[in-house]
């Protein structure tokens, strides 16, 4: 399967703050000899080198309704993401305002994607089967985000693991996408997220190819190799940790 996230309360406007940029002061000495080889002049000089300052900031990440899983031919499937969450950093240095990206990377203890279920995930109208169960374990989350355009790029990755009760339990499939505000397309799914707002909400897509695993049934089930998309409603909260 494929996927993302999404959910949140009102993010905390951010404030870029002005600090003095410390400084590093570097001692270089020279030394200049005769003919002879004896050692004639010594010339110091001082150097003071810029050390740039950052700011820290806090990034909340919540995943809601509506979202949306699609893998190879089959429709996509309905899904109820409201739940997940993660927490992660991004730091941004203060001497380039011109530079709006903000690089964050989320903490993979704090990040959660809630399993698909019967009670969360439907197909063609109806929930899943009771003993249909897949897990999400994130790998990575990271990328930047752009706080004046909106603009969110986050690389995503994780295993997803199908079983169906104690019966069956598929090796993982590995899923490596960029969930983004912009179009993500592929050759089989596409589709366009919609950028931050000022309430922090956003609509992250991604496309991503799943090699054969080592498991004929779900190759043949799935018709591995194949493509998977995720298309889901987030809410992101920037703060300043200072």
């Amino acid at each position: 399967m494929s996927c993302k996230m999404n959910s949140l309360s009102p993010p905390i406007p951010c404030k870029f703050y002005t600090k003095k940029p410390k400084l590093r002061r570097r001692n270089t000495v020279f030394f200049s000899f005769s003919s002879s080889g004896k050692q004639q002049k010594r010339v110091s000089t001082s150097t003071s080198i810029e050390t740039p300052t950052t700011e820290a900031y806090t990034v909340s990440f919540k995943t809601e309704k509506g979202c949306k899983l699609g893998i190879s031919r089959y429709p996509d499937f309905e899904y109820d993401a409201e739940g997940g969450k993660g927490t992660g950093v991004g730091a941004k240095v203060t001497e380039n305002p011109a530079n709006n990206d903000l690089p964050v990377s989320f903490d993979l203890e704090t990040l959660y994607i809630p399993p698909l279920t019967s009670s969360n995930t439907k197909f063609l109208g109806l929930p899943l089967p009771p003993f249909l169960k897949i897990d999400v374990v994130p790998e990575a989350f990271q990328g930047s985000i752009n706080q004046e355009s909106g603009k969110v790029d986050l690389e995503f990755k994780a295993k997803f693991l199908f079983s169906a009760g104690s019966l069956y339990k598929a090796p993982p499939l590995l899923v490596k996408t960029v969930l983004t505000s912009e179009e993500s397309k592929g050759t089989m799914k596409s589709g366009r997220g919609k950028r931050l707002d000022k309430e922090g909400k956003c609509r992250l897509v991604g496309v991503a190819t799943i090699d054969p695993i080592d498991d004929f049934l779900m190759n043949s089930f799935l018709g591995l190799p194949t493509e998977c998309f995720a298309d889901l409603n987030a809410v992101i909260s920037i703060s300043s940790s200072s």
